[in-house]
């Protein structure tokens, strides 16, 4: 039982203080790494997964609807149990993951979590094996666990690919030295990595962060420095990446996957010619977008050709500016309330309660996410906060998470979790309200075209850039099943992709070839990736039909994100009029960023 995923740890943000920056109170998960609490919840644990298996192992076709609903019940309760332990002991990590003694519990903990549940492993292996018209029976019964059924069917998508008792037990008990060690490896290196710019010793966080200083030479130190130290670890990050997708090479033939990437499909529950859709929709729409704007966007900075450091650059009229963090705070709060204020006051506690983690500290996890921990406790929300518009958008982003969680945690552990392509929904909703509460208020041209600018390159980053990075991925993975690759092969998969996307206006420096090394998508969610671009559509259609004033825009809203992970993203959609398998609804997403390079390009005018 590892730890659930975060969503998202993206968007780089260096070290100043900005106002009284929250830091995280555990404590709720548990008072202190030696508490009794916790020795006694794992021995709780050891023994609940015990005697699950001693009462139920070899006797699920026979239950009862009433016995399968209390043998799910207590199989949730012991859900609960390790997810509250590992959330603990992960996110104690993440705010110190040079720290050794953090990595040493976490390593311990993930270990002995393995062995305590390795007797659960037959749970989904028998209930898989039991026959179609006794399952029908049994979640149809009035008695019965029906509302768990949205579970349990994805659970049996899984029937075709499953193995035998003892190859899942093995796999189960060979995790902790498979896939999440090597994630460990990845964590803690590029925790570890320091840049010397301008006589400066910088993180990661910080030398990225120089990728949209206003100085431009600032901005080329800052990308020759991480090309350089990435280039002295290349060989190191391939041996990551061989390894992992040779490994899941490995799973996917036992498994008889026909791709790499239809396990993602799978547990995302979305249907493989629907990512296929949006792919194709975002490729070709590469000319209209990313290359549109960056030609728009090189002629504002007076250039012929862009580099790789001026892709993130501020325009050149834009005015430096700082946000401390209680501007940050009511920005958000104020954009959320605006459209709901039930939607700011399931806000509100993350900024009161000690739920976000928000300064740059050394050896901090880079990027920024929401974890979602247990449904008997709250949501947990990691930024690296530099106080840039861009960082109050992430916090608008992660809040997002964090809101969706609350909301769904009321389906109980089993039914919260949200499937990826619908998990960015909120945080992205959260972002356009913010923006467009933002661009409400600004009356001067020069900030609005700054505005604007930022959120088309925001909805690039989410939709072209992602999508770009599922290609690499994909393209990775097929080349890796023909043999081991090498650091330039590698290279020259992911420049193959930024030149399609990013388009003729850019040349590319010595170095940016490696630049895949540092993004963790790659290493701990293989295929993640596209679930940005296709949440950021979603949401861009689900905001036309609230700018349409679709009637009970907001109680639809709050009902899809109650929902959980316990309905499909058609029945989800449906009220709204939205359809995601229908090719169309990519074209009215992408429509939306058009518009806005429409709105840029009649500034210039």
């Amino acid at each position: 039982m590892l730890p659930k995923p975060l969503y998202d740890a993206q968007d780089p943000v260096t070290d100043k203080p900005f106002g009284d920056l929250p830091e995280w109170d555990l404590t709720d998960l548990y008072p202190a790494p030696d508490a009794p609490d916790l020795a006694r919840d794992m021995e709780a644990l050891k023994n609940q997964a015990a005697s699950f298996a001693a009462d139920y192992q070899g006797k699920l076709a026979d239950l009862t609807p009433a016995e399968m609903l209390g043998a799910i019940l207590r199989y949730e309760a012991i859900d609960i149990l390790g997810g509250r332990i590992m959330s603990y002991v992960g996110l104690r990590y993440y705010q110190l993951t040079t720290d050794p003694a953090r990595a040493k519990m976490l390593g311990d903990y993930q270990s002995k979590i393995t062995d305590f549940t390795t007797p659960l492993v037959f749970f989904s292996l028998e209930f898989n094996r039991i026959p179609d018209a006794t399952y029908q029976a049994v979640f149809t019964a009035p008695d019965g666990p029906a509302r768990y059924k949205p579970v349990f069917d994805r659970m049996r998508a899984m029937r075709p690919h499953q193995l035998s008792d003892e190859l899942e037990q093995f796999l189960h008990d060979n995790s902790v030295v498979g896939a999440a060690a090597w994630n460990r490896l990845f964590d803690e290196t590029t925790a570890g990595l320091e840049f010397e710019v301008d006589g400066e010793t910088l993180g990661l966080e910080a030398t990225l962060n120089l990728l949209t200083d206003h100085d431009r030479a600032r901005r080329e130190a800052g990308a020759r420095a991480l090309a350089v130290v990435f280039q002295k670890n290349i060989g190191l990050f391939a041996r990551v990446h061989n390894t992992l997708a040779k490994e899941k090479a490995i799973e996917d033939k036992w498994r008889k996957m026909p791709t790499p990437q239809y396990g993602r499909h799978l547990s995302n529950h979305v249907e493989p010619e629907v990512v296929e859709a949006l792919r194709n929709a975002v490729t070709a729409a590469y000319p209209r977008l990313s290359h549109r704007y960056y030609a728009l966007k090189a002629k504002w900075l007076g250039l012929e050709k862009m580099q790789v450091w001026d892709r993130n650059a501020p325009l050149p009229t834009e005015t430096p500016r700082v946000i401390d963090w209680p501007e940050a705070r009511k920005t958000v709060l104020d954009a959320y309330g605006s459209f709901s204020p039930d939607l700011a006051e399931l806000a509100e506690p993350f900024f009161e309660k000690g739920w976000i983690d928000a300064g740059v500290k050394p050896g901090k996890a880079p990027g920024a996410f929401a974890h979602p921990t247990v449904v008997t406790v709250h949501p947990y929300v990691l930024l690296n906060y530099l106080g840039k518009p861009r960082d109050v958008m992430t916090l608008a982003h992660e809040l997002g998470h964090g809101v969706h969680q609350r909301l769904a945690a009321a389906q109980g552990e089993l039914l919260a979790s949200t499937p990826l392509t619908l998990a960015e929904t909120a945080s992205v909703f959260g972002e356009m309200l913010t923006f467009r509460a933002l661009l409400a208020q600004t009356t001067d041209p020069v900030q609005k075209k700054a505005l604007l600018a930022g959120k088309v390159e925001d909805m690039i980053n989410t939709v072209i850039r992602q999508i770009a990075f599922y290609d690499f991925e994909v393209k990775l993975h097929a080349a890796r099943a023909e043999g081991e690759l090498t650091p330039d092969d590698i290279n020259a998969l992911w420049m193959s992709v930024q030149a399609e996307s990013l388009g003729p206006i850019f040349e590319f420096m010595p170095g940016y070839e490696t630049f895949w090394a540092y993004i963790p998508h790659f290493v701990h969610s293989p295929f993640y990736v596209y679930a940005y671009a296709f949440g950021d559509g979603l949401v861009n259609a689900l905001y036309a039909a609230y700018e349409d004033g679709l009637p009970d825009f907001q109680s639809k809203y709050f009902d899809l994100l109650k929902a959980g992970g316990a309905m499909h993203h058609k029945e989800l959609l449906a009220p709204f009029g939205l359809d995601a398998s229908d090719p169309a609804f990519w074209d009215k997403g992408l429509s939306m960023i058009e518009g806005l390079i429409d709105e840029l390009e009649a500034l210039e005018a």
